[in-house]
């Protein structure tokens, strides 16, 4: 048999497996295969369940307060200070270099709220680096964490800060004025420092989803008028009112409530987080039907026995939330996806408790 001949044998002999194989095959494809319910895997899982695609084109301009930040590939090591910026990168599943520890609201010495603990132990982060900077910025512990970008969407601060930080990497502060960021912003702006962008804009609209169910359950809420409002037991002069731009009163606006026209008329900052006024002037409380502020019954009594602010409907009538100052729950006021869904239950059923005050 010459060289041709053996090729040909051999290529024919091939050929006739592939068939048999084929064949093989067919058979199995018939009424002989496993139903459904007996394969290994029946379906993939649905596409709704995936994360969004990263689509996401570098370099990344983010305009704030202070300028613009250029961000130029996608941040590996992120850091964060000040209030709820980790909260933020650990709720897209990013556990930080390096985050501000919390201080308000934690009742032990680990610089921790309760969700963000829970949320590093479901990452299985057992020593996170803290930056124990309560008391003003430790740049140094933040430079020693050697960051790719730094995360400040909500937080107070300085453009001497913002240009120290930005020697040690591309910072995200806030937009417009200090301690103002909504929770959204938050999410939004700390995401796309990230690269996250389309993830961020996932949790916006999974909380959205998760508020609006909570909210559901107390349809007694809706129109009602509310006011965050803080008294002091040491000087009963004075009071202190988040505005709606403030986001502890722009989740209350979520939740299906308004501010009375009475307080909103008196700001005239639209972008201050705040108002105060004096005793003299509580009578523009007098259309809220529900105050919330942070204190005990304590200060709550003494509230009640003041000359002047025991006149304010909502105070005789009992009709106040008023969240033990320095509990996670007070801190909480403050929202972000990962307090939200851990608290917002406790939250709603103490408004409730309150509109049930109402005549």
């Amino acid at each position: 048999m010459n060289t041709k001949q053996h090729i040909s044998v051999k290529v024919l002999f091939l050929a006739t497996m592939v068939m048999i194989l084929l064949a093989g095959c067919a058979s199995q494809q018939s009424g002989s295969s496993p139903a459904p319910s007996q394969a290994a895997s029946s379906s993939p899982a649905p596409a709704a369940s995936q994360a969004p695609k990263d689509t996401t084109q570098y370099p990344i301009v983010i305009k704030h307060a202070f300028g613009e930040t250029t961000i130029s590939k996608k941040p590996e090591r992120v850091a964060t200070i000040q209030w709820a910026n980790h909260d933020v990168a650990l709720a897209l599943g990013v556990v930080p270099v390096g985050f501000s520890a919390a201080n308000f609201g934690v009742q032990d010495n680990s610089g921790l709220l309760p969700w963000t603990a829970k949320k590093l132990k479901e990452l299985n982060v057992d020593k996170p680096n803290i930056f124990q900077d309560t008391d003003g910025l430790d740049f140094e512990a933040i430079s020693d964490s050697n960051p790719d970008v730094i995360l400040a969407a909500y937080s107070g601060i300085t453009k001497e800060d913002y240009e120290i930080l930005s020697k040690i990497a591309p910072v995200v502060p806030y937009q417009t004025t200090a301690w103002s960021t909504t929770w959204r912003d938050q999410v939004l702006y700390n995401a796309t420092g990230m690269g996250m962008k389309a993830e961020g804009e996932k949790l916006i609209k999974d909380t959205e989803a998760l508020i609006q169910e909570k909210a559901a359950k107390y349809p007694q809420m809706k129109g009602k008028k509310v006011a965050w409002v803080n008294f002091s037991a040491k000087d009963m002069s004075k009071l202190h009112v988040y505005t709606p731009v403030d986001p502890r009163g722009a989740f209350l606006i979520e939740l299906g409530m308004s501010y009375p026209e009475s307080v909103t008329s008196k700001i005239t900052n639209p972008t201050a987080y705040s108002l105060n006024l004096s005793a003299e002037n509580a009578d523009v409380l007098n259309d809220a039907d529900i105050i919330i502020g942070y204190g005990g019954d304590d200060l709550y009594q003494a509230v009640k026995a003041d000359s002047l602010l025991s006149k304010i409907p909502a105070i005789q009538r009992g009709s106040v939330v008023f969240i033990g100052n320095g509990t996670a729950l007070a801190a909480s006021g403050n929202p972000n996806p990962l307090s939200i869904a851990y608290t917002i239950d406790d939250y709603l059923a103490l408004i409730d408790g309150a509109i049930k005050k109402l005549p």
